[in-house]
């Protein structure tokens, strides 16, 4: 079973989301990152991952000063499967979709519009300060 392992928050303010997610839930900083997609920190409960992220593009088609749940990511050892699976069920690249190139790490697209145009990852990695509970 595929499991629910990332959660992306859109921000206009990365470094005071982190503020407030991490006195008020007690969430552990990761890392800051920034690349041609996104800017902001990931978190941690230790099973999730939570991105706080300023996008540079406007992904979702909200404007640009959208906040809130941006998309979610799922963690699985069958990830081929879940992208054929995707795929036959009327899903598409949503890095296809957006002129957006996978990213340099990934042998396929990462990401996806399914059902009702929700946005998600598939991965066969645990995204970082996740438990594997695979093995």
């Amino acid at each position: 079973m595929s499991q629910l392992r990332h959660l992306v928050i859109a921000t206009q303010d990365p470094a005071k989301a982190l503020e407030f997610y991490t006195k008020v839930f007690g969430f552990k900083e990761l890392k800051y990152m920034d690349n041609e997609r996104a800017s902001g920190y990931f978190l941690t409960d230790g099973v999730l991952n939570i991105a706080l992220l300023k996008f540079k593009t406007d992904q979702l088609g909200k404007g640009m000063d959208y906040v809130g749940l941006h998309h979610f990511g799922v963690f699985t050892d069958q990830a081929d499967h879940c992208v054929d699976m995707v795929e036959k069920l009327g899903g598409v690249p949503y890095v296809d979709e957006m002129d957006l190139a996978p990213l340099a790490d990934r042998k396929r697209p990462d990401k996806f519009r399914g059902f009702e145009g929700m946005v998600f990852d598939i991965s066969e990695e645990p995204w970082p300060g996740n438990v594997d509970y695979h093995k």
